[in-house]
């Protein structure tokens, strides 16, 4: 089980290892911005859910969500030390939707169905929230895209702008909508690996 946690752990990291990246925040801005805030949602919660529930000990979920921190934080900053563009600031997002999700656990006195349900809402609502912090914080876009060039893009390639001004547009609406129906399916999985 203890095995497991880490392995899972891991593949989190690997997974979600570009989020934050604006390598891929310059043509691909809000398109990327909402994948990568689902595919983060889903990895902590149900690595966290799984740990969570093994222990039973509310905490674990943050500690979960601070063992992915400190992973991507040595991965990332071994791309930093080759030349990669890099900011600390991105992974820390993690930790303030894994305390919701322990604290769902304590106050529902550790009842794992309001887990599922309010747990993995919460995490989904909140984690693309959180998630803007790197758009706000992290260096900006174009100085980025001029210090690292890339090839262009062939025409079929070359992304609409998008209408952001439009609600059902809005990266941050589009993936925590997303992230609050997928969430609670990986809660359910994450309470599920433990019944093996």
């Amino acid at each position: 089980h203890y095995l497991f946690i880490v392995v899972v752990a891991v593949n989190s990291t690997l997974l979600t290892i570009n989020a934050g990246d604006y390598i891929f925040y310059t043509d691909w801005a809000w398109t990327s911005y909402t994948v990568f805030s689902i595919s983060q949602t889903l990895m902590l919660i149900v690595g966290a859910t799984y740990y969570l529930t093994f222990t039973g000990v509310p905490g674990t979920a943050t500690y979960y969500a601070l063992i992915m921190t400190v992973y991507t934080w040595i991965a990332k900053a071994a791309w930093f030390s080759l030349g990669y563009p890099y900011d600390f600031i991105v992974t820390p997002v993690w930790l303030p939707s894994a305390m919701l999700l322990d604290l769902v656990y304590w106050a529902t006195k550790k009842n794992k169905h309001s887990l599922i349900l309010f747990g993995g809402v919460l995490v989904g609502m909140s984690l693309p929230l959180f998630n803007m912090v790197n758009l706000i914080t992290v260096a900006d876009p174009l100085e980025t895209a001029f210090k690292y060039p890339r090839p262009t893009l062939p025409p079929y390639m070359t992304p609409i702008e998008p209408q952001v001004g439009k609600f059902y547009n809005c990266p941050v609406a589009l993936g925590a909508g997303a992230g609050a129906v997928l969430g609670c399916t990986f809660a359910a999985l994450g309470c599920k690996l433990n019944t093996w």
